[in-house]
């Protein structure tokens, strides 16, 4: 059970103590710039144009639920965060931000995103953002992450949900095709996440959280991240398939799952060293350009008018 970090060594900590950047970073703001990217590819994508206002005002909205799950994130896992190297700097482990205002910040702001939402966009667009947010943090963040190293196999499904939250809020539905982005990033997840894991093994084993190198080994999780890359590459191609993307989507997906494999071998193969540190960190760092690449040539392609492929 979920113990709340409370170390003996760590400072007490007062609202005016903590800085404005101290609570942004509670907000996990790569994350979110990422969440509000792709849900701006599902709004684009989709066969409807939404208004201008609406379509800025559902993107705030779902920035401030991406945030408000990075909170509540960083709240649960304040304890784990501490001893970990990559996460002992965040605000909380610091004693920038006291738990209790983390806490209170993400519940303010993942109700008043999924209720603005609702009531200024449409409560389709508003039940998945509330399906988000509940699931990065009840699914994954306190049941999943600590006891399975599958975890982020079915957490990443939560990173999954913003193209589709995108396009209803443009359409006020749910279709087959925004189910393909919300496939592409799920699929995406674990080869993405698993190559910052080979990196960080240490520090999930210090810290008890059962990561796929931690229990299964390196050589096992570099196998698992070429077998979800293999699926990946043509995954991602498929929505010039499904009339979302045109020629230049074809163009980009294709040749950027080629080289995504061919990265994912290199690490399978490469074991040990320097040089097999050095693969895993471009395979980390280029799973990043990939799916930024393959959702921004949706946006480019809407922007040019350029027309998706005939099916």
């Amino acid at each position: 059970m979920h113990e709340p970090a409370t170390a003996m060594d760590r400072p007490a900590t007062t609202f005016n103590q903590a800085e404005l950047a101290d609570y942004w970073q509670l907000l996990k703001p790569r994350v979110m710039s990422l969440a509000i990217f792709t849900a701006l590819a599902g709004m684009v994508a989709a066969p409807v144009t939404i208004h201008p206002v609406i379509g800025l005002c559902a993107l705030l909205f779902i920035a401030m639920g991406a945030g408000a799950a990075g909170a509540l994130n960083m709240w649960y896992d304040a304890d784990i965060d501490a001893v970990m190297a990559r996460t002992s700097q965040r605000p909380i482990p610091r004693g920038r931000v006291p738990e209790q205002e983390a806490l209170a910040m993400g519940v303010v702001l993942g109700i008043g995103s999924v209720m603005s939402l609702g009531v200024l966009v449409n409560w389709v667009a508003a039940a998945l953002l509330a399906a988000t947010i509940l699931f990065y943090i009840v699914i994954y963040t306190a049941w999943l992450k600590r006891r399975t190293p599958q975890n982020i196999v079915i957490g990443g499904a939560a990173g999954a949900f913003p193209p589709m939250i995108g396009w209803a809020a443009a359409t006020g539905t749910v279709s087959w095709e925004s189910v393909l982005l919300f496939l592409i990033i799920f699929v995406w997840t674990p080869p993405h996440f698993w190559a910052l894991a080979l990196l960080r093994a240490k520090d999930y084993e210090r810290a008890g959280v059962p990561m796929l190198p931690v229990v299964a080994g390196a050589q096992e999780t570099r196998r698992q991240v070429l077998i979800y890359t293999l699926l990946l590459a043509p995954l991602g191609t498929m929505p010039a398939f499904a009339g979302l993307g045109g020629w230049l989507y074809l163009a980009v997906s294709g040749v950027l799952g080629i080289f995504f494999v061919h990265r994912a071998i290199q690490v399978y193969r490469v074991r040990d060293g320097q040089d097999a540190m050095r693969l895993m960190r471009s395979l980390f760092a280029f799973s990043i350009l990939y799916l930024f690449a393959v959702f921004a040539a949706i946006i480019v392609e809407k922007s040019l008018g350029i027309a998706p492929i005939a099916v």
